[in-house]
């Protein structure tokens, strides 16, 4: 191989040139200023809002109450014989649930009886001898004393016929206690006496508890800014509030399932509390609902129609509730409105707004006010039911 001599002016040469050729290319870049280019506008999703007939309803919160609940005693003082049923079983009107000792009160009745036919005795043998006297008397060949000893005899028979018949009542009576029944077909509680135990002695001893569960009650209270609200539009009747259909939830069920009417109105509202108390009836034929829960209750009061949003779409700051809306030129104004009713997912709102109006309904975290957006329209919001949940207005 041949090797190239050592120039050392050539090389000296080569590095000035590069110097200058990189000086060159800086300069020019230099000479090139950075230009903001403004983001693309960020792409929304918007949908029209629909006008639906919608039914506002007011919202209670209520307890359950059994229909009937009835502490079944001994009215009689005896040694409890049986319990003929189990603890907390279903059971039916006249069902025999408890049996006392009824011997003494079966001898009572017989008693009663025979003290009875004693004195039917007695009363025909005080009519033979009364009309016997009065006949002598007439004749002149007896004295009045005896008319008047047998009248007095026939009246006392008579008196104690009807005491016998009297005591004979008390002694069935008091006999047919011994025999506790059902009054009606229901729940019965655990029994809280024993076979064997002495009950009634001094006390009318409580022996179990009955409930009736279908139907169920349903107390709640409405307060005076509603009860006036109703007045105004003309829904109160007292005469007719049996016909106020109600609908209930418990707290684990979606929607209203219960189906039931008003059944009480109180008399007037309690000064104390400032409410109106109601009752509610509902059918429980399965006994899905116990006594005691705490319910949730809507009444319809108004039909009316209202714009209906999609509820993602409003947004909540610290002047309340708005929507975006994106005008002509693609840029968002911020209108504030009214929730009201809420329905598979639809907010009837009130406002400055109309069906031609575009609301954002997703990409409200890219959307500012005075902002210009992309739109992309949605398709339209399913309506809701013919009728729809009222809630209390919010704001």
């Amino acid at each position: 191989m041949d090797l190239i001599p050592f120039r050392p002016g050539l090389t000296a040469r080569a590095s000035l040139a590069g110097l200058v050729l990189a000086l060159t290319v800086l300069c020019a870049a230099c000479d090139r200023k950075n230009a903001y280019v403004p983001p693309p506008p960020p792409a929304v999703t918007v949908s029209h809002p629909v006008k639906q007939q919608v039914t506002e309803y007011l919202e209670f919160t209520g307890t359950t109450q059994a229909l009937e609940s009835v502490d079944l005693r001994a009215r009689v003082e005896g040694f409890l014989d049986s319990v003929n049923f189990a603890d907390g079983a279903m059971v039916k009107e006249g069902d025999l649930l408890f049996r006392i000792q009824s011997q003494q009160y079966e001898a009572n009745l017989q008693e009663a009886k025979a003290q009875l036919v004693s004195d039917q005795a007695r009363l025909s043998r005080a009519e033979t001898e009364y009309a016997r006297a009065k006949r002598l008397f007439q004749e002149k060949a007896g004295p009045d004393t005896d008319v008047v000893k047998w009248e007095a005899e026939r009246d006392s028979a008579l008196a104690g016929m009807a005491l016998d018949k009297a005591k004979i009542e008390l002694a069935e009576l008091d006999l047919s206690y011994t025999r506790i029944i059902a009054p009606f077909s229901g729940r019965i509680g655990r029994r809280q006496v024993d076979p064997g135990n002495l009950v009634g002695a001094g006390e009318k001893t409580l022996l179990a508890t009955i409930i009736r569960f279908d139907p169920i009650y349903v107390y709640f209270t409405m307060n005076e800014r509603d009860l006036l609200r109703v007045i105004e539009l003309g829904r109160h009747n007292v005469k007719n509030h049996r016909e106020v259909p109600l609908q209930m939830a418990i707290s684990d069920s979606s929607g209203y399932p219960f189906t039931g009417q008003l059944d009480y109105v109180d008399l007037g509202v309690d000064p104390n509390t400032g409410t109106l108390l109601l009752r509610g009836i509902f059918p429980n034929p399965k006994i899905n609902l116990l006594p005691g829960l705490f319910v949730r209750l809507r009444a319809a009061i108004a039909t009316r129609e209202a714009l209906l949003v999609p509820e993602r779409a409003v947004g909540v700051d610290q002047t309340g509730s708005f929507v975006l809306v994106v005008g002509d030129k693609n840029v968002v104004e911020q209108r504030s409105v009214t929730q009201g009713i809420v329905q598979d997912g639809l907010v009837a709102v009130e406002g400055k707004l109309s069906t031609e109006d575009r609301v954002i309904v997703n990409g409200l975290q890219r959307a500012r006010p005075g902002a210009e957006v992309k739109p992309e329209e949605a398709p339209p919001p399913a309506a809701p039911a013919a009728a729809a949940t009222s809630t209390a207005p919010k704001s």
